[in-house]
């Protein structure tokens, strides 16, 4: 058996692994191992286990991670977040469906602390759902809207699966977070397009409250709201300036976010503690992904699989576009059963010559990748963001409902990733300004 077929038979292995539920870090390491085992010897498999992972995390770019995941963790634990549905809900009040839009466009502030999908899905769920249940908010859209607009998470800056992709392919990784911004800004306004529209031809969706703002609630709103917006331009407007770099930004937030909960006297050790088990937790958890994925793509490399598939499908003459089209139904389809970050890990190293062969610009391939890996948060039958609004509902609502619940915004985002294919600039204006 020769190398190529090895390769093959370990890629097949490996979706099977994951399909069982297997953790993705372990399926990638395992399969690795036992690959280059059967490719070489048993030695030169213990020495890929011992060197590979050490190499790939040494990466300096890596140590982004836990400091932007530590801002989040503060953010949220000191309740520099929970001012954003108020102050939404208090612009958008007037407009049909105004919950729910101010839903969204809360899970786009909260997206800019957290950098996770999952937690702002979360973390928006336990606010906005009671209020919109409260206010008579069909069920389908209190909860698929939640679900959808905490795909952001992934999408604007600062995201840690950018980060992850950066280092995976070389890409700037400030040039990354800049590209995520517009097409983030742009789900998020088509969201509440779709929304305000819904509401207009089927009011019962979301009955109108006639709600009058009290004397002064705008500016108590605005107060309660400001540390997140001023966490935002601190990290993205340093990195857009070039006075830091994603790494230096990640610690200045971290910093700013601790000071800012100093300032409004919400900081306690306790909370700090919190903060920093859940970042040590989290990071831990990439990491693991991160070096399985590292030992992947050794294996890949020796097996030769991504060369050969590139060389054969590109002397077919495939054009960019196509090849594209086609990379995008395959993340679909597998965002229906795979964890996101491990679809993105299983697949770049068998990508990226691909990729480079057909001269595709990695930064907006990059917006793509996570505008579909969004998409697979919430695609039946294993969206996740889906299950964790479910299990936040604690039985009131069935996993269908929030899944019919969804498919209005499913329907948004292939609109949008038609959109970015169509017009890439969309993706490239920001990160070529900071050229």
């Amino acid at each position: 058996m020769d190398r190529f077929d090895i390769g093959l038979i370990g890629v097949a292995v490996t979706f099977l692994l994951v399909l069982c539920r297997m953790p993705i870090g372990v399926a990638l390491a395992t399969t690795s191992f036992v690959g280059l085992w059967a490719m070489t010897n048993i030695n030169a498999a213990f020495g890929m286990l011992k060197a590979v992972p050490y190499q790939f995390i040494a990466n300096w770019s890596f140590s982004a991670i836990p400091m932007f995941l530590l801002m989040g963790y503060i953010a949220s634990n000191a309740g520099l977040t929970t001012g954003l549905f108020r102050m939404m809900r208090v612009m958008l009040h007037r407009v049909p469906g105004g919950l729910a839009c101010s839903t969204v466009g809360a899970c786009a502030l909260f997206a800019a602390a957290s950098g996770s999908s999952v937690a702002t899905a979360a973390g928006m769920g336990k606010i906005a759902i009671p209020e919109m249940r409260k206010a008579g908010y069909d069920y389908g859209l209190a909860t698929g809207c939640v679900a959808a607009a905490g795909t952001l998470g992934s999408l604007i800056p600062p995201s840690v699966i950018m980060v992850i992709y950066g280092v995976f392919t070389q890409a700037p990784i400030g040039k990354l977070f800049l590209a995520g911004f517009l097409p983030g800004i742009l789900t998020a306004l088509l969201y509440i397009v779709m929304i305000v529209t819904r509401v207009r031809i089927t009011p019962s969706l979301a009955p109108s409250t006639n709600d009058t703002l009290a004397p002064g609630e705008f500016r108590a709103a605005i107060y309660e709201s400001w540390p997140l917006p001023v966490l935002v331009i601190g990290v993205i407007g340093g990195i857009y300036a070039g006075i830091m770099t994603p790494t230096e930004a990640g610690a200045v937030g971290a910093a700013l976010a601790t000071l800012i909960a100093l300032l409004r006297r919400a900081m306690t050790p306790g909370i700090m503690i919190t903060a920093l088990k859940e970042t040590a937790l989290g990071t831990s958890a990439l990491f693991v992904i991160a070096m399985g994925a590292s030992m992947f793509t050794t294996f890949m490399g020796l097996a030769g699989l991504p060369t050969t598939i590139a060389r054969n499908i590109l002397d077919i003459g495939a054009d960019p576009l196509v090849l594209i089209l086609v990379i995008s139904l395959l993340y679909l389809v597998l965002g229906m059963f795979i964890d996101a970050l491990g679809i993105m890990l299983l697949t770049l190293p068998i990508l990226m010559p691909l990729l480079d062969g057909a001269n595709i610009d990695l930064i907006w391939f990059g917006v793509l990748v996570v505008k579909l890996l969004e998409i697979g948060l919430i695609t039946p039958p294993f969206g996740l963001n889906v299950f964790v609004i479910n299990s936040l509902m604690r039985g009131a609502v069935s996993l269908g409902v929030v899944f019919k619940g969804v498919l209005w915004f499913i329907a948004v985002e292939i609109v949008v990733l038609a959109l970015l294919i169509g017009f890439p600039q969309i993706s490239l204006w920001l990160p070529n300004q900071m050229n």
